[in-house]
């Protein structure tokens, strides 16, 4: 990414709203605006691939599923470039090893902090922790409010689900089921 390059193009943006950037309120938005973006909203894109801390499981120790609740998604739609906000449900059933909880936010964070379009996301998630940790399923659940469909088009609210199921979650109806009561996120977006 280039901040001088997105500081320009911000400075257009508001000179194309027929804002003037050298208005006392205004002087310091597109550097403002551009640093948010680099460091925060796309950060995912300037990122290198992200890693996990593993940990092996134990010989002949039963696993069942850990998943991990109302993981934070903040993103922006690839389309319109207006956040989308929600949460995400993580979970998988390990195979030879387990991963650092924390690891799990971290991969959803990475993937979502760049323009994105929320199908795509559920399936990254999913689709890295799957070729990473080499679990016997992964199931992941996303739901988000658009930003895009609210301020814009048919200007309502709504919340979008998204799932993405590998492996025994998606093959085993009751792992499948088990995971799914977990995900509906309760919270409200």
């Amino acid at each position: 990414m280039d901040l001088d390059k997105l500081t320009a193009g911000f400075r257009q943006v508001m000179e194309g709203l027929g804002l003037d950037p050298e208005d006392p309120h205004l002087k310091d938005t597109p550097l403002k605006t551009a640093r948010a973006w680099y460091e925060d909203i796309c950060a995912g894109l300037g990122e290198a691939e992200i890693g996990l801390q593993v940990y092996p499981v134990e010989e002949g120790q039963q696993t069942g599923l850990i998943a991990l609740q109302h993981i934070p998604v903040k993103s922006l739609c690839a389309h319109h470039l207006l956040p989308f906000v929600g949460y995400a449900t993580v979970g998988f059933l390990p195979g030879n090893y387990y991963c650092g909880l924390s690891h799990l936010s971290r991969v959803v964070n990475h993937f979502a902090r760049r323009p994105q379009m929320q199908e795509l996301l559920t399936h990254q998630v999913a689709q890295f922790l799957s070729d990473r940790l080499a679990p016997r399923g992964v199931g992941v659940a996303v739901q988000a409010s658009h930003y895009c469909m609210e301020l814009r088009g048919v200007n309502h609210s709504g919340i979008m689900n998204t799932s993405v199921m590998l492996g025994a979650m998606r093959d085993d109806p009751g792992l499948r089921a088990e995971f799914l009561a977990l995900a509906p996120n309760s919270r409200k977006t």
